[in-house]
């Protein structure tokens, strides 16, 4: 893909795409839309603009869009892009929202996930070109209680216990139910921001930090390749 400018959409103050918005301002041109905060009559930027997307997260259930301004507007913007072909890649709730986009359930995990984790690459995630380079397990940060199912024609890249579906690929798409973008500083931020997430997973605050800090040093290089990945997929 030639090296154009990034759109990235923040769908939350707490919530910002960290790592991987920094690793594209390496390479890239970025502009970030803060979604959550636009006014009435605000309006996205037009497709054109830009040679992919970068869809952040929310604690926001990607179905309950339509219950939200702003995601109801931004609901129709990806569609417009998922539609034109350009390379779009959502996170956690943003890959939610585009799982929903594709035609797939949202439902809920087996269990929340908060913390760290090991996620397995499938053969075919393996094979994926948002994965080249990536070992077959990955080290991530979770903070989710839902699960998109793979959308139709789409293909199961990444699975982990409990959540069984942890990346899709569905033609220019691609979701990430899992964080590779987190560091300490983050997760701190959003134990601060969602302390009864802890209470229900059992977990205390340093237990998770913990985990983070723990997984971090590998996490950052995987988020540099995925974003480097990122950028040559060719549609």
């Amino acid at each position: 893909m030639g090296q154009g400018r990034i759109l990235v959409i923040q769908n939350n103050t707490t919530e910002n795409l960290g790592l991987y918005e920094a690793f594209l301002r390496e390479r890239v041109d970025v502009d970030v839309i803060h979604a959550y905060s636009m006014e009435a009559g605000m309006v996205f930027p037009g497709t054109e603009e830009y040679s992919a997307f970068v869809v952040g997260p929310t604690p926001i259930s990607a179905n309950d869009v339509g219950n939200y301004q702003f995601l109801t507007r931004e609901w129709e913007y990806l569609s417009r892009i998922v539609a034109g072909g350009k390379p779009i890649l959502g996170v956690c709730c943003g890959g939610q929202i585009l799982a929903r986009l594709l035609g797939a359930e949202v439902v809920r995990s087996p269990r929340k996930e908060v913390g760290g984790y090991t996620v397995n690459l499938t053969d075919d995630g393996l094979a994926d070109p948002l994965f080249h380079g990536f070992p077959r397990d990955v080290p991530v940060f979770h903070w989710h209680s839902d699960m998109f199912r793979v959308p139709p024609g789409g293909t199961l890249l990444a699975c982990g216990d409990p959540c069984p579906i942890q990346a899709y690929a569905c033609r220019n798409v691609r979701g990430l139910i899992f964080h590779l973008e987190i560091n300490h500083v983050e997760a701190e931020r959003w134990a601060s921001a969602y302390p009864e997430e802890l209470d229900a997973v059992g977990k205390t605050r340093e237990q998770v930090l913990g985990e983070c800090v723990e997984r971090e040093p590998e996490m950052r290089l995987l988020a540099k390749k995925l974003i480097e990945n990122f950028l040559d997929i060719q549609h």
